[in-house]
């Protein structure tokens, strides 16, 4: 009887010739384990870059909660800290994406690290990274900009290389 079948063959549900499952279906099962969060956090990331996250849009919560928690706070200062939190944001963003992407296309199997490997899933979230930044072109309230796909690939390898040392730290490559 295949591992994946739930069903009982002594209660006469399964034949021990055929799977519990068509292959199709188990497949299905992969790719919602494994690559509809990448999916769904690339639509994050689309939304992300439409007007809903635009400046003009996060500034008028951030400075308004900045200003609450420190009165005395400058223009300037708020103008600074809402960049960097912006930064922040795509780092992580893309760490995450990277992260996602690796266990997509591992999808838990047990194997060494490879940085051929880190390499692909690099260069996916980088040219993830190029496209977002073209559709934020194509948006009114938003522009395309080279240093941004630089912060997104720097969260890219910072993703990677956070994976890679908690292997190394687990013993696990």
């Amino acid at each position: 009887m295949p591992e994946n079948c739930r069903f009982s063959n002594r209660i006469g549900l399964h034949s021990p010739k055929q799977p519990c499952f068509h292959r199709r279906v188990l497949g299905s099962r992969t790719f919602i384990k494994y690559w509809l969060p990448v999916i769904a956090w690339m639509l994050l990331i689309f939304f992300g870059s439409s007007d809903l996250l635009s400046s003009e849009r996060t500034s008028r919560f951030l400075g308004p909660l900045l200003r609450w928690l420190i009165p005395d706070i400058s223009a300037e200062t708020i103008r600074q800290v809402q960049l960097l939190t912006r930064k922040a944001a795509h780092l992580i963003e893309y760490a995450i994406l990277a992260l996602l992407l690796w266990r997509a296309r591992r999808q838990d199997r047990p194997r060494p690290w490879t940085w051929p490997e880190a390499g692909v899933v690099l260069s996916l979230t980088v040219l993830y990274a190029v496209t977002d930044e073209l559709h934020q072109g194509l948006v009114a309230s938003r522009y395309c900009s080279a240093a941004d796909v630089l912060v997104d690939a720097v969260g890219s390898a910072l993703g990677l290389v956070l994976l890679w040392s908690v292997g190394r730290w687990r013993k696990r490559w």
